[in-house]
């Protein structure tokens, strides 16, 4: 994982750098500002290494959503999301409260990361990829991804127990049905069963809170 190659021993200040004294810091103490705008901060201002790994928990796996709502495979998706976190961790300087979200200029990193890697496979970039490039996400497109994700795992918390642990472990941790049918000595007629009964059921729940 990204976070273990970035050292995350609070003890260790080889890289860390003095607060800068500036307008955007003194804002942390405000009760409007959200925490990961905190966390940001805390990375840029501080090379907070605890409030990376924050900021990597909550993106990584929306971003990896975000990517592969476009076409690309799960194994690409989660290179860009390594590649988007570290860009995080290296450019923090860049981040400014007042021109940009903490989740507007995350999901911009990633977009253009993306555009990146589909124009050097000279493949064709997404329509909802290359419109308006040199600008932020619309802040109401990033709230839907974040609603969406929410919406899914509130769905998945409510499969049945032996739906849900399937699902998860061949949607979230990408295992195939061979390797389920190994790890919990189910056969595989039951893995297939319960995926396609969950699946439909998620399909089902997921319809109607649109």
């Amino acid at each position: 994982m990204l976070t273990e190659c970035i050292n995350l021993d609070p003890t260790d200040r080889r890289h860390s750098v003095a607060p800068r004294k500036d307008r955007s810091q003194v804002k942390q103490s405000s009760p409007q500002i959200s925490p990961l705008t905190v966390a940001m901060l805390a990375v840029r201002n501080n090379r907070d290494r605890n409030a990376f790994a924050q900021l990597f928990d909550h993106f990584a796996p929306r971003l990896k959503g975000f990517i592969m709502r476009s076409g690309t495979s799960s194994g690409q998706a989660e290179e860009i999301v390594q590649d988007v976190m570290l860009t995080l961790w290296r450019k923090a300087d860049q981040f400014d409260p007042e021109r940009a979200q903490v989740s507007a200029w995350v999901y911009q990193i990633a977009r253009n990361r993306q555009i990146d890697v589909i124009r050097k496979e000279n493949r064709p970039v997404p329509e909802e990829l290359s419109q308006d490039t040199d600008q932020e996400p619309d802040a109401s497109q990033v709230l839907a991804i974040e609603q969406e994700a929410g919406q899914l795992k509130d769905a998945i918390a409510r499969l049945k127990p032996d739906q849900r642990e399937i699902i998860e472990k061949a949607y979230l941790g990408e295992l195939t049905h061979q390797q389920i049918s190994t790890q919990t000595g189910l056969p595989l007629g039951t893995i297939k069963s319960r995926i396609r009964l969950g699946l439909e059921r998620l399909r089902h729940e997921l319809k109607e809170l649109r």
